[in-house]
């Protein structure tokens, strides 16, 4: 009995000091889930003054960009003048982005996009307003939508430093119409109340901030607002009507395109010196280009109803102007005054195309030769593009 009474209250105590040992741990738990909670506590409370800090920070901006709008739409009011109630004057904007195109002048620039399928152009977007990031995923797209300012209007400069006497035209002559005139928000004209373009263009390869595109009708310079994703089920409208004139089929085509071998051989000689900088592989795929931008009368309107006009009045004096470069002499061009022979230029890829056009369209291309600038280019080519495209 003596022995078995040691052993009982060595089983206690072992007993009362896990029991010890439990309260203590459910002590420490406790107090540890105090702190924890103290510290959820905290931080939502962080978090929630965070989101404040954001609402707050975000309503300045909106009362910022308000007080903006305000001021530019009163900018033009004069004192003891009504303040208009109307949308502001302008809205601040920076282009994103620059066209590097085969067009380097607005003349055989396409009046519209798609029609010369050959028709490339980069947009470089400036790294600085728009990280190479943003283009993910346009590559996964046959088309894109391009906003554009027409920058070589000739109507900017009043349009936006003295508004009130850009007098705006109305009404613009439509080249299908032959000199018909139609209201300009019923045109495609580049003179218009805010000179903005949107072409849509096929999109041929994505790389780092440049986007490759063809099909289309920009020139090369175009400051870029924008690109947007072609949609097909949403841009493209089935039953969509447009009006009779501009389903005149063949309008503005013309009846054939014959090279001379003149044109063949200064080609060549020209294109040694630009395919390395050129977005076309071969002469022979530019000569398609230049098919493809000819196959449409590019000629002006005042060109098409005169065409025995352009640039002889300006330089009657000068017989051995560019536009009468076959006169060899004096009586020469005094022949060509009264059956004058019209040589007109396309400028493309840093090559001078000249070509004649006859009263029944007729083209015959006769010469290429490099333009001043095309030495001076600084823009990527096809070289610089090869490797995408060949994985297409």
């Amino acid at each position: 009995m003596a022995s078995s009474a040691p052993s009982g209250m060595a089983r206690f105590a072992a007993l009362a000091a896990a029991a010890a040992a439990a309260i203590l741990s459910g002590l420490l738990y406790r107090r540890r889930c105090g702190r924890l909670t103290a510290r959820v506590q905290e931080l939502e409370d962080s978090l929630a003054d965070a989101v404040e800090k954001a609402a707050a920070e975000r309503r300045g901006r909106v009362r910022a960009q308000q007080s903006l709008r305000r001021a530019l739409s009163e900018q033009g009011t004069s004192p003891g003048k009504e303040k208009p109630d109307k949308a502001p004057a302008s809205y601040p904007m920076a282009a994103i982005g620059t066209v590097q195109s085969c067009f380097s002048t607005r003349n055989g620039t396409p009046r519209q996009p798609l029609v010369v399928p050959l028709a490339r152009a980069t947009v470089v977007l400036n790294p600085a307003r728009v990280a190479a990031e943003a283009l993910e995923g346009l590559a996964s797209y046959s088309h894109c939508w391009i906003l554009y300012v027409f920058h070589l209007n000739t109507d900017l400069d009043k349009m936006w430093k003295d508004p009130a006497r850009s007098k705006l035209k109305a009404k613009v002559r439509v080249p299908r119409l032959k000199g018909g005139k139609m209201g300009v928000l019923a045109t495609r004209s580049p003179h218009r109340p805010n000179p903005i373009g949107l072409s849509v263009a096929k999109v041929e390869a994505v790389d780092g901030h440049a986007i490759l595109l063809s099909g289309v009708d920009l020139v090369d310079g175009t400051p870029v607002l924008d690109i947007k994703p072609y949609l097909p089920y949403s841009d493209s409208v089935n039953g969509a009507a447009i009006p009779n004139w501009l389903e005149v089929d063949g309008a503005l085509a013309v009846e054939s395109i014959h090279f001379s071998e003149h044109f063949i051989s200064s080609l060549s000689n020209c294109w040694a010196h630009v395919q390395k900088q050129a977005l076309y592989a071969s002469a022979d795929e530019f000569q398609d280009l230049i098919k493809e931008v000819l196959s449409w009368d590019i000629r002006s309107l005042s060109q098409r109803l005169r065409p025995h006009q352009v640039n002889i009045k300006s330089e009657a004096d000068d017989y051995g102007s560019e536009a009468h470069e076959d006169c060899r002499n004096k009586e020469d061009y005094q022949a060509a005054v009264s059956c004058p022979i019209v040589v007109y230029h396309l400028h493309l890829e840093g090559i001078d195309v000249s070509y004649k056009i006859d009263e029944n369209s007729n083209i015959v291309v006769d010469d290429a030769a490099l333009l001043p600038s095309a030495a001076n280019q600084n823009k990527s080519s096809y070289l610089t593009w090869r490797d995408k495209l060949s994985t297409l």
